[in-house]
């Protein structure tokens, strides 16, 4: 009031008010601005919260007077949606409970609500699409086809745009009796929910509002997406309708089942949800603990906001987002209420005081960092403390509210917070709107959703009283083993008697000795209450639950176990990041057309310094696994040798062939189906010793690309392949080489090689094969021209997986950890990168053998397959960047 307004928002380092026009422009974050006072608006229901009633009805009369929303200005419908409609809705609800009181608001007549409408109409022309779902702006004025609209062309919006606009439409809807509002986000809704993907139950981060195909395929609880899931089960809450509760219990079902990683929340693919679609988490998602408070799933619920206090105990703040091993990946935190508003429910659920430490903390951390003479900076740097001129609306909307409502007892409140639901901006709708002016026809529609076998769901809307019996060593039990997590300093407990005269307690089994197949390791597991989970996908996951250790003490041991394995995860996410490699079939048929994508290794040569790369037969040797002395060095001298993995170490797989003679390596994945097309990069690491003596190339090939190196031995027996750091055209291939006789004979287009290589015109040539023999990146990569990489994305963006056939992730103290082969010793595996692999298209194979003879399959018919197969790959890419 003092420096800001009329302003939408207060600068609290320059003391004066942020308005749209006069200011360098931030971007997006501008279009919550619409010259409408918003943060006075978004404040209204904060003032009666805090019991500054006098305050709030001069507020209120301010609105009245000052504010107009027939600004010629294009804003954020979900912004306006969320901030100011639920701002006036909010201010409306307490204002007529005040009225009804007797003392204050005896004048107010709806003026707020009547604002409230005249805003709502001006939201509808944003939803004048095909779909239903709205564009995601508008302009205030001339709505979105009006040609000073400055809108309107925009294709896609993210779901939480579209989806959050139930709870505040809905309430417009029943407090004026005209149904159109709720009908328009209903409509929106329910296109989501056809449009989620049927075999995971998930929704992407964007929409196109046109079509309703999925421009980016992850889908997580955090930003782009959080509210949706929110606005689901609060409008089932609101409105009782019970199509709401089917469709956020499937939606649940399947984040616990997918994203769910306790305590961490970690994006995925909705069509390969087993894969991880990055390795750090945005601070939006700090809302969900208090969403499954709601839900009455409250183990997770205590897991993950502990998980979230110790990070902000390390930082001050919460960073807007962090890694995986809770390092910094961005720095900036705005002030954002999510954490605050998680542990506001977590104590009213638990009644545990150790969530008022937190709100203690909180507080402090507020007035010690964030406190400036004008009001709340937020922080543009949470490691360096260094302040932002910018103090969102949201912030004395929802931080203030919450953090009130966590220390506030029951007399200290003019009215039962229980008789209103907050929505996702802390506004308050009252929840007698469930019975009053019904113009929607609900049928039941339970028949269309899948039924789900988790009696959890009985739990939701629960009685705390009865659920939750105030027991707070109920959340203490849960919160103990996480307590460490992000210092990665587990609490030391009773030193066995062994370990007296030692340097520590140490566990009885140590991560780095780890091997899947053995059964020893495994009963120690099982003692230590760590489970042992095969995932579909081909990992192994390690779940810790303290509560089914055979003592206390062995639960101290699993947890010690499972911390080792997160450093091990951590020290291999250092190591280096490697590039894609090539495998290139050159002889008869293929003469270099065929180009497999390989996973490179962290030791023996290193191709990138070796341009020509290393070329040679193939030879497949014995044992197949590689993990003993080689029984046919005659057959693998001089030849790269093919192998299985599993059973040991690369390196020493490495080392066998070596000393058999072989010139290089390729390692197939024994995880049968495995392909590049869906599965990360996978980077081969070293056995944690010196491998200097290892002096060969290795490359190792998922499954299917594999098979085709096979598929070719047992068709044509001699199979000559380059390996090299990247595909090389044919003119480089046979540069300086007689050009065989069969060549010529096979393939007529190169009769006339030799004399265009003595011309030294062969770039365009090469160039032109390229484009009529593509096969889709993974299975065969299109020939690249002189100097070029053959694969068609960026090798950059086929980033070190986490989630390959031998890695291993934990549960409670979730982390990526090193790959662990099911088979036997750990394979230190790939680490993740924070780039995701470009989705690919996938096609069932009938045969797993490849046909290559030209004389059974056409050219024709080879070059339609392959150019199809760039058509879609070239259009996923486009949908993935």
């Amino acid at each position: 009031q003092e420096h800001a307004y009329p302003a939408d928002e207060l600068m609290p380092l320059t003391c004066r008010g942020r308005v749209r026009g006069q200011e360098p422009s931030r971007g997006d974050v501008d279009d919550a601005l619409g010259k409408f006072s918003l943060t006075l608006i978004d404040t209204l229901d904060t003032l009666v919260v805090l019991n500054k009633t006098k305050e709030f009805e001069e507020a209120v009369k301010k609105v009245i007077k000052d504010v107009n929303l027939d600004n010629d200005i294009v804003v954020s419908v979900f912004e306006t949606n969320i901030r100011v409609l639920g701002g006036l809705l909010g201010g409306h609800s307490v204002a007529i409970m005040l009225k009804e009181k007797g003392e204050y608001m005896q004048w107010y007549n709806g003026e707020l609500l009547h604002m409230a409408k005249e805003l709502g109409y001006k939201l509808l022309p944003a939803f004048n699409t095909t779909s239903g779902l709205p564009y995601p702006r508008v302009n205030l004025k001339f709505g979105v086809r009006h040609p000073e609209a400055r809108t309107g062309t925009e294709t896609d919006t993210c779901t939480a745009c579209a989806g959050t606009l139930i709870l505040e439409f809905a309430a417009l809807s029943r407090f004026t009796g005209t149904s159109i509002f709720e009908e328009y986000a209903r409509k929106a809704l329910d296109f989501i929910w056809e449009k989620r993907q049927r075999s995971s139950n998930l929704v992407g981060v964007t929409i196109n509002i046109h079509t309703g195909d999925w421009v980016r395929k992850d889908s997580g609880v955090g930003a782009g997406i959080d509210s949706y899931y929110e606005y689901l089960l609060k409008a089932y809450v609101l409105l009782g309708d019970d199509s709401f509760l089917e469709r956020f219990n499937t939606h649940y079902d399947a984040i616990m089942r997918y994203i769910s990683q306790p305590p961490l929340l970690l994006d995925v693919h909705i069509h390969k949800p087993m894969l991880n679609a990055r390795t750090w988490m945005d601070s939006l998602l700090a809302f969900f603990p208090g969403l499954q408070v709601l839900k009455g799933d409250i183990r997770p619920a205590i897991e993950t906001h502990e998980m979230l206090y110790q990070v902000i105990k390390k930082h001050n703040f919460l960073p807007e987002a962090f890694t995986t091993d809770f390092r910094v990946h961005w720095a900036q935190h705005p002030l954002r209420p999510e954490f605050a508003e998680s542990t506001y429910f977590l104590y009213k659920a638990t009644g545990d005081p150790y969530y008022l430490e937190v709100g203690k903390t909180l507080i402090e951390n507020l007035n010690k960092y964030a406190r400036v003479p004008c009001g709340f900076a937020a922080m543009k740097d949470v490691r360096t403390g260094s302040h932002e001129d910018r103090m969102d609306s949201f912030f004395l909307a929802e931080m203030f509210k919450y953090l009130y409502l966590l220390f506030a007892d029951k007399e200290d409140m003019i009215f039962d917070i229980e008789d209103y639901i907050f929505t996702t901006e802390a506004h308050l709708l009252p929840l007698w709107l469930s019975t009053t002016n019904q113009t929607i026809s609900k049928k039941n529609t339970t028949t269309e959703y899948t039924e789900l076998d988790d009696s959890n769901f009985d739990w939701t809307c629960p009685n705390t009283q009865i659920l939750f019996p105030n027991d707070p060593m109920f959340a203490q039990s849960i919160r103990e083993p996480l307590k460490n997590v992000v210092d990665k300093s587990c609490p030391r407990g009773i030193s066995r008697a062994e370990d007296s005269l030692g340097s520590g307690p140490k566990p009885p089994l140590r991560a780095r000795d780890f091997m899947a197949s053995n059964p020893e390791h495994l009963e120690i597991l099982k003692k230590m209450g760590v489970s042992l989970i095969h995932l579909k996908d081909g990992r192994v996951q390690l779940v810790q639950h303290a509560v089914q250790a055979a003592s206390s003490l062995d639960a101290e041991d699993g947890l010690r176990f499972m911390q080792e394995m997160i450093e091990l995860s951590s020290q291999q996410q250092k190591e280096q990041q490697l590039p894609p490699r090539a495998v290139q079939i050159v002889s008869h048929p293929f003469f270099g057309r065929v180009v497999l994508t390989a996973g490179p290794a962290q030791f023996g040569m290193d191709l990138s310094k070796h341009k020509a790369g290393t070329r040679g037969f193939v030879a497949t040797i014995k044992p197949y696994n590689g993990c003993s002395e080689i029984t046919n060095p005659e057959a693998v001298k001089e030849k790269i040798a093919l192998m299985q993995r599993g059973q040991c170490m690369f390196a020493e797989k490495a080392r066998n062939i070596q000393k058999a003679g072989a010139i290089g390596g390729i390692v197939i994945d024994d995880n049968e189906g495995s392909s590049s097309d869906t599965a990360p990069l996978f980077q081969m690491a070293g056995d944690g010793k010196n491998t200097d003596d290892i002096t060969i190339p290795m490359l190792f090939l998922f499954n299917k690309e594999g098979n085709i190196i096979l598929d070719a031995i047992r068709e044509y027996e001699a199979v000559e392949v380059l390996l090299s750091d990247k595909a090389k055209d044919r003119a480089t291939i046979f540069k300086g080489k007689m050009i065989p006789n069969y060549i010529i004979d096979s393939n007529l287009e190169m009769e006339n090689m030799d004399q265009k290589l003595s011309e030294n015109d062969s770039h365009k040539q090469n160039a032109e094969e390229a484009t009529s023999a593509s096969q889709d990146v993974g299975a065969v990569s299109e020939e690249p021209e002189e100097g070029e990489s053959s694969d068609v994305t960026d090798p950059d963006s086929l980033s070190p997986a986490n989630a390959d056939s031998d890695s291993v992730s934990i549960s409670n103290q979730d982390s990526c950890v090193p790959g662990t082969d099911e088979a036997g010793a750990p394979e230190p595996a790939c680490t993740q990168g924070d780039n995701q692999p470009q989705e690919q298209k996938t096609e069932a194979e009938s045969n797993s053998k490849v046909n290559w003879d030209n004389k059974v399959q056409p050219m024709e018919s080879i070059l339609a397959d392959w150019n199809e197969d760039i058509e879609a790959f070239e259009m996923m890419e486009k949908d993935e960047l």
